[in-house]
């Protein structure tokens, strides 16, 4: 399939992605609440995607953000960089000592094992993305002088304040407007919604977005939250797609949006929280196309394991323009990034193809 990328040689990025990036505070095996140490991460929904494209599959990328300017600012910066992902486009945003101007965000995050789930406690109100505009980052350069291929974004920053809703669309629109692809994670959370309108508010601003987006991702739930389409008689813990259902509600969304030429969730069941099954499917030019399935799949973290599905989606669909494979690296991708700590992907693109071929967990010396 065409997306119409524009060609690298214009570009300066492969892609960029527009969200929020928070530290991450993380107790390993122990309890956020009784715990004394924690390892320090980044991790953001959207900024897991495009770390994930340049670390695993070697894309030039970089984030477009914002920090308060002090020593968690920098630090940020700093994960970041040894990430690889080009940091130039960050705004930094003056503070006073105690954060009442604006902050950084904090996520508190313990991974859960066998009978009890994964708990996360994210602290970021007041951040300094929460209240950035278009005019701190100039999108009309980064899009129109610098030149992007793809732009990645979604529901989670755009939940942040009516001024993450505001500037989501901006940057939506501009980098439309120079021919950047566009993909969205609608990843609903109805807490974060709750503060600036609820559901009501969320529809309104992702039906806005929807009509730019070149590949929309989200689940059931997604969709229907967000968007307002529902799979009839589907499981409703979306244990068993509903594959006919599906074809039938996306096919509603692109009569809607025909501006969508691919859309993709990701299908988990939840055996415990360390053993789930996993899989993707993707729709595109009226077909649905599955990945291999990956049961009883054993997970060590997973934070961010659909951030991961994400990038591999997106890569797969950049170089290879074939919806079935481009699902195939995303489901194999986020599985791996399942099997270690932190909310970012350590898998290799070599790792991946050969899961994807179908290669076990012996070990290789």
């Amino acid at each position: 399939m065409n997306l119409g990328l524009k060609d690298p040689k214009d570009c300066r990025f492969d892609a960029v992605s527009l969200g929020e990036i928070m530290l991450r505070l993380d107790p390993g095996e122990g309890r956020i609440r009784t715990a004394r140490s924690f390892r320090a991460w980044e991790g953001g929904g959207e900024y897991n995607v495009i770390r994930g494209l340049h670390k695993c599959f070697g894309l030039k990328t970089a984030v477009i953000t914002a920090f308060a300017d002090n020593e968690i600012g920098l630090l940020m910066k700093d994960f970041i960089e040894q990430g690889g992902v080009d940091t130039s486009l960050i705004y930094w945003k003056k503070t006073d000592g105690i954060g009442r101007i604006c902050r950084n965000g904090l996520n508190f995050t313990e991974r859960g094992f066998g009978i009890r789930g994964a708990v996360g406690c994210s602290d970021r109100a007041n951040t300094a993305i929460s209240q950035a505009t278009p005019a701190d980052f100039d999108f009309e350069y980064i899009f129109g002088e610098l030149g992007v291929r793809w732009l990645h974004t979604g529901g989670i920053y755009a939940a942040l304040s009516e001024q993450s809703c505001e500037t989501v669309i901006e940057a939506i629109k501009t980098a439309k407007k120079y021919g950047t692809v566009i993909s969205y994670d609608l990843n609903y959370r109805p807490s974060m919604w709750s503060a600036i309108g609820g559901i009501e508010k969320a529809q309104e601003v992702n039906k806005e977005v929807a009509k730019y987006v070149d590949v929309m991702i989200g689940n059931e739930e997604d969709f229907t939250a967000c968007l307002g389409f529902k799979i009839e008689g589907n499981d409703e813990n979306l244990k068993e797609l509903n594959i006919d259902g599906y074809k039938k509600m996306i096919s509603e969304a692109a009569k809607t949006y025909p501006n969508f030429k691919v859309v993709a969730t990701t299908l988990r069941t939840v055996r415990s929280a360390t053993v789930n099954d996993w899989k993707a499917i993707c729709y595109a030019d009226g077909e649905i196309y599955k990945s291999k399935e990956y049961n009883g799949l054993e997970i060590m973290d997973r934070v961010g394991g659909g951030d991961s599905f994400a990038s591999g989606l997106v890569y797969g669909l950049m170089t290879t323009g074939d919806p079935e494979k481009a699902v195939n690296y995303g489901a194999a991708h986020g599985a791996l990034a399942m099997t270690t700590p932190g909310d970012t992907s350590m898998a290799s693109v070599k790792e991946v193809e050969a899961i994807m071929g179908g290669a076990g967990a012996r070990v290789k010396r």
